[in-house]
């Protein structure tokens, strides 16, 4: 199992950017995919950009474009750059990390970092 610690969530006007950073502390975060999702309040979560052991990436519709995710392994550092915020992209944001996206939900989860966009 691997430990996540997200950070860098806060408090953004519309248009504005922030970068989510998530600390593994485990081995096989390097050989794991790792993912965001968020969570809006009402809503499910949902999963918002991936990337895998190859850096291959993947990003949901509603972010492609404006969001980056990028990993060192090296560091056991994933990220999240996001861009031209959008008050829909508030919610709680949480790093994920499993063998593959679709075990992803018996893999390991961070506590979570909130992002609000408001003006």
């Amino acid at each position: 199992q691997v430990q996540l610690v997200e950070s860098g969530g806060g408090l953004v006007q519309p248009g504005g950017s922030l970068r989510l950073s998530c600390a593994a502390f485990g081995s096989a975060f390097g050989k794991n995919f790792m993912a965001w999702f968020r969570q809006a309040p009402g809503k499910e979560r949902e999963f918002v950009a991936g990337v895998s052991w190859n850096d291959n990436r993947y990003y949901a519709d509603a972010v492609r474009g404006r969001f980056t995710i990028s990993k060192e392994s090296t560091k056991n550092m994933g990220y999240l750059q996001m861009n031209s915020l959008k008050p829909d992209d508030t919610a709680r944001y949480y790093c994920a990390s499993a063998p593959t996206l679709s075990t992803m939900k018996s893999g390991s989860w961070g506590q979570g970092t909130q992002v609000t966009v408001s003006s």
